[in-house]
């Protein structure tokens, strides 16, 4: 079964209950993947949130599982920083997840969201932050094309 990716940029205000309106495609995607909500974790290297359905969730714990989880070095770190870290959050029925204090707090939202589509997953960001990060991506992609980098 092929699964549609997050793609687009969508901002969304983020109420003072901690809610916020997960985007409308957003969400078909996650129901596409029978998630009942959807996951997320804070980024463990950038001040932002990873949000993400079923599959990836699915398809990490697959990959974990195949490693031996006593002798294998990396695997505390990397169950760690996702497994553990991560959160089902529920959809109330306007489609809106209440985000905790600590995931709030990790990505420096206030009032404002921008959900980041990236394929098999999607971030969300504090609106300036996002403005940084997007310029800087941009600055890398060109620097990319112009080193042959290109497609």
């Amino acid at each position: 079964m092929q699964v549609q990716p997050f793609i687009s940029t969508v901002t969304g205000t983020l109420d003072t209950k901690g809610r916020v309106c997960v985007p409308a495609p957003f969400r078909q995607i996650l129901a596409a993947q029978n998630t009942p909500g959807l996951y997320v974790c804070p980024s463990f290297s950038e001040a932002t949130l990873e949000g993400f359905g079923e599959e990836v969730l699915q398809a990490f714990h697959r990959q974990q599982a195949e490693t031996d989880p006593f002798f294998t070095p990396d695997f505390n770190a990397k169950v760690f920083a996702v497994l553990s870290m991560t959160q089902l959050l529920p959809l109330d029925e306007n489609g809106r997840v209440r985000l905790p204090d600590e995931l709030i707090a990790h990505a420096g939202l206030k009032d404002r969201a921008v959900f980041v589509g990236m394929g098999t997953k999607f971030q969300i960001w504090e609106p300036e932050r996002f403005e940084a990060m997007r310029a800087a991506r941009l600055k890398e992609a060109l620097a990319a094309l112009n080193a042959g980098g290109g497609a």
